[in-house]
């Protein structure tokens, strides 16, 4: 299940920013996901989840291009070795 959120944009800034950014629900779902993520409210994975994407190294694609990187401990390179 999945809730459905509006937002009310200007129609002319709408426009402007569909010209420059094509999908801007995509974009601003995006933005929720990465802020989300960077203040610790979300996870990596339920960024993956909320964006729907297919593998963790796609994620790590998004969140680099982002430049906000996965929270990887010392702790999880020890479970990863």
């Amino acid at each position: 299940m999945a809730m459905h959120i509006a937002i009310k944009v200007p129609e002319d800034i709408a426009h402007q920013l569909e010209a420059s950014w094509g999908d801007i629900s995509q974009r601003a779902l995006e933005a929720l996901a990465l802020e989300a993520y960077r203040c610790g409210v979300i996870t990596g994975a339920q960024v993956q989840r909320m964006l729907n994407l297919p593998s963790r190294s796609e994620l790590e694609v998004f969140l680099k291009r982002e430049l906000a990187y996965l929270d990887y401990t010392e702790a999880d390179i020890e479970r990863d070795i």
